[in-house]
């Protein structure tokens, strides 16, 4: 049973920085690839960053490159996404998601992950 749970959000100035976690309560997390996703009021969910089991590979989105970090710590249970330099627009709903070990992983794809948190929001002022 995987189990998603999101904290860290806030409200921020632009320019500041935030660290989000998530904890997976369940067993297996370390076999898990993780991921954020984004979701502003009226928009799609969108990819953020994305990390594979082991963290030898990480992966991010054009508009979040230079300014975010994916981390994970397996013996925690936990992944991280260190966010500087926000700005207005990076204001959303952020998730985390799992996605169990499967061939053709696709970083960037929502529909590539199984497991999903309720999300913390994230709110840049200017």
């Amino acid at each position: 049973q995987v189990q998603l749970v999101e904290s860290g959000g806030g409200l921020v100035q632009a320019g500041g920085s935030l660290r989000l976690s998530c904890v997976d309560n369940g067993r297996t997390f370390s076999s898990y690839a993780m991921a954020w996703f984004r979701q502003a009021p009226g928009k799609e969910r969108e990819f953020v960053a994305a990390i594979t089991w082991s963290g030898g590979f990480t992966y991010y989105a054009d508009s979040v490159t230079g300014r975010f970090t994916i981390s994970r710590d397996n013996a925690k249970n936990t992944v991280y996404l260190q966010m500087n330099s926000l700005k207005p627009e990076d204001t959303a709903v952020y998730h985390c998601a799992a996605r169990t070990n499967k061939p053709y992983y696709t970083p960037r794809s929502l529909y590539d992950y199984d497991y999903w948190g309720q999300g913390t929001q994230v709110t840049v002022s200017s």
